[in-house]
C-alpha cells in the first residue's frame, strides 16, 4: 500500500504541475511513513513541506491542494475514510473500512504467500556465513551470525531472490596446522578443551603434522560443526565449499593468472602483490609469499572467481566484527577479477552470555569459549534464535541467560508463541461450537481494537520489503512482539465467540485466522516454531 500511495501522490503532483498550480521543477522523492501515533492515521507524508520550500509557497496551501485532489481521485475507490492536513503541512491518510476489509480478505486468500513479492526478480544471491575454521566447536558468536543470515535468506527468498546458503571451509590454511599442534600437545598448541582430548585419542602421534591437520580438521567438521549447524541450530546450507578442493580445482591459480594478465599484480622483495590500492585499499596485499606459499588472500581471490563462474551477481558476507579491515581488500579482489555485481558485508559484534549481571563461563568442550551447542541445550533452539535476532548485528549484545531460562510470558519468545497458541485455541473452540469456516462480514470490524490489529497485519508486506532492502532482520522479532501485544489487547476487549451475536463472531474469526497466518509466517521466517498448543 505504501508504494501505491507514493505513486498516487506523485501522479497528483504531476497533475498540479501541468495545471501550473505548482512549478514544474520535477517531483522530489516522496516519503510516506507510518506515524508513531495512530491518531495521525495509517500513513503520513511531509511532501507538501518539501514542495512548498522549493516553490516558495505556503505549506498548508500546498498540502490542501494535494489532499483535495487525492480525495477526489480516491472517492470511487473508497480507499480512504479521510485525508487530513495538519500543521505545519503534513498530510495524514486514514483508510476506509472497505480498505481494511480488503486487506483481511487478501491475507485469507494468499495465506503463506501474503507479503511475498518479485522484488528480487530472480537475482542470484550467494549468502556465505558462519564459515568458522574447522578447528573447534562453534561459539555463540558463530550462532548469532548464523541465525541472522539464515533468517535473512528466508526473507530474501520470500522477496523473489534466488538465494544459496554457503559455508566456506578453511581446510587448507595455517589454522589447521595449529589444530594439529594442539592434538599433538606440543609447544605450539593453541586450542584446548574436551574436544582436543577426544581428538588426541583418535590420531597417532606417528602421523605427520600435515596428516593430522587434514584428519583432525575433517573430524571437527564432521563431528562438531555440521551436526551443530544442521541439527542443533537447524540451519541448512545448500553448499559446503572446501578451500582445499578450490585449490585442487585450480581456481586460485586461475585467479592469479587473470590478475597477472590484467597487469594488476607486481613483484616486490620476491613476493607477488595485488594492486588493491587501485581499488580503494590503504595498501597493496600479498598474494604469494617469497617462499612460494600462497596467502589466505590468494585463496579468497580463487573463491570469488568461483562465485563469478557460478553466476552470482550478489554476494553477501557475514563476518565477525574483527574482520572489518578485510572488507575493502575483499571488494578490491572482486573488482580486480571483474565482479560487477553487488557485495554486502554484515559485521557481527561480540556476544556475552550474562546472568544476574555477571558474565557466564560454562564451556568445558572448547576451553573458555561458550559454544552454541551448550547455550541451545540450556535454553532451547527457539529461545536462542529469538534472543539473537532481537539485536541488530552491529550492536554489542549481552545474552540474558536468566530471562532466556524463564519459562513464562516474561520471556518474549514464549509470549509470542503463546499468542499463536491462543489463536489456534480460539479457532479450535469455534469449530467445536459449530462456527465453521464460512466467511464473515468484514465490514463489521469497526471496533478500534479490530482496526488496530488489522493495521498491524497490513504492515507485514512493507516489513518484508524493508528487511529485504536494508537487512534489518531484528525488525522481525520486534514486529512479532508488537503483533502479539496488539492481538492480546484486541482479545481482552473483543469477545470472539458469542452465540448471541453470530455475525460478529464470524467476522472476528476471520480476523483471528488472518492474524494467525501472519504471526505464523513471521515466526517461520525466523526459523522459530509456531505452536498450536502450549
Amino acid at each position: 500500500m505504501k508504494k501505491i500511495l507514493e505513486e498516487k501522490i506523485r501522479t497528483v503532483i504531476q497533475g498540479l504541475q501541468e495545471e501550473e498550480a505548482l512549478p514544474s521543477f520535477g517531483v522530489p522523492e516522496i516519503r510516506v511513513e507510518r506515524p508513531k501515533d495512530e491518531q495521525f492515521g495509517e500513513y503520513t507524508t511531509n511532501i507538501a513541506l518539501v514542495l512548498a520550500k522549493l516553490a516558495k509557497k505556503d505549506p498548508m496551501e500546498t498540502a490542501e491542494a494535494i489532499s483535495q485532489r487525492l480525495t477526489i481521485n480516491s472517492q470511487q475507490e473508497k480507499t480512504f475514510e479521510k485525508v487530513e492536513v495538519v500543521k505545519p503541512g503534513h498530510i495524514n491518510f486514514y483508510f476506509s473500512q472497505k480498505t481494511f476489509a480488503s486487506f483481511i480478505a487478501k491475507i485469507l486468500e494468499e495465506r503463506q504467500k501474503f507479503g511475498s513479492s518479485e522484488k528480487g526478480k530472480g537475482e542470484k544471491v550467494n549468502n556465505e556465513f558462519i564459515s568458522a575454521n574447522p578447528t573447534g566447536p562453534l561459539s555463540v558468536g558463530n550462532g548469532r551470525g548464523g541465525f541472522y543470515s539464515d533468517t535473512l535468506s528466508n526473507v530474501l527468498r520470500k522477496s523473489g531472490y534466488d538465494v544459496v546458503n554457503e559455508y566456506y571451509v578453511n581446510d587448507a590454511g595455517e589454522q589447521t596446522l595449529k589444530l594439529a599442534h594442539s592434538v599433538l600437545g606440543d609447544s605450539e598448541a593453541v586450542y584446548g578443551g574436551e574436544y582436543i582430548e577426544e581428538l588426541k585419542k583418535r590420531f597417532s602421534s606417528d602421523l605427520s603434522l600435515e596428516a593430522i591437520a587434514l584428519l583432525a580438521s575433517q573430524a571437527v567438521l564432521d563431528d562438531y560443526i555440521q551436526p551443530t549447524v544442521e541439527k542443533v541450530m537447524q540451519v541448512h546450507f545448500d553448499v559446503w565449499t572446501s578451500e582445499k578442493k578450490l585449490i585442487e580445482d585450480g581456481y586460485v591459480e586461475k585467479a592469479l593468472s587473470i590478475l597477472k594478465e590484467k597487469e594488476l599484480t607486481f613483484e616486490n622483495e620476491g613476493a607477488l602483490w595485488l594492486k588493491t590500492t587501485d581499488f580503494g585499499d590503504d595498501k597493496d596485499r600479498v598474494l604469494v609469499k617469497k617462499d612460494g606459499a600462497k596467502t589466505y588472500f590468494a585463496s579468497d581471490c580463487g573463491y570469488i572467481l568461483q562465485k563469478i563462474d557460478r553466476g552470482f551477481n550478489h554476494i553477501i558476507e557475514t563476518w565477525g566484527a574483527d574482520h572489518h579491515g578485510y572488507v575493502v581488500r575483499f571488494q578490491a579482489a572482486g573488482k580486480s577479477l571483474g565482479f560487477s555485481g553487488k557485495m554486502d558485508f554484515i559485521l557481527v559484534q561480540l556476544v556475552k552470555v550474562v546472568k544476574d549481571g555477571k558474565e557466564v563461563r560454562m564451556s568445558k568442550r572448547a576451553g573458555n569459549v561458550v559454544t552454541i551447542d551448550e547455550l541451545i541445550e540450556k535454553v532451547g533452539h527457539d529461545v536462542a534464535r529469538f534472543f539473537f535476532l532481537m539485536y541488530a548485528p552491529e550492536t554489542h549484545m549481552n545474552f540474558d541467560l536468566g530471562l532466556a531460562e524463564e519459562r513464562s510470558q516474561k520471556n518474549p519468545v514464549f509470549y509470542v508463541q503463546y499468542a499463536h497458541a491462543r489463536l489456534s485455541s480460539i479457532l479450535r473452540k469455534a469449530e467445536e461450537e459449530n462456527f465453521g469456516e464460512e466467511s464473515g462480514d468484514l465490514d463489521l470490524l469497526v471496533h478500534p481494537k479490530e482496526r488496530e490489529l488489522t493495521r498491524e497485519l497490513l504492515f507485514f508486506p512493507e516489513l518484508i520489503e524493508m528487511v529485504a532492502t536494508d537487512f534489518s532482520v531484528h525488525k522481525l522479532p520486534q514486529y512479532a512482539m508488537r503483533l502479539a501485544d496488539t492481538f492480546h489487547s484486541f482479545y481482552n476487549d473483543c469477545k470472539v465467540i458469542d452465540e448471541e451475536n453470530r455475525d460478529m463472531s464470524m467476522a472476528r474469526l476471520e480476523l483471528i485466522r488472518a492474524t494467525k497466518i501472519v504471526l505464523s509466517e513471521t515466526l517461520g521466517l525466523m526459523g522459530i516454531d509456531a505452536p498450536e498448543k502450549m
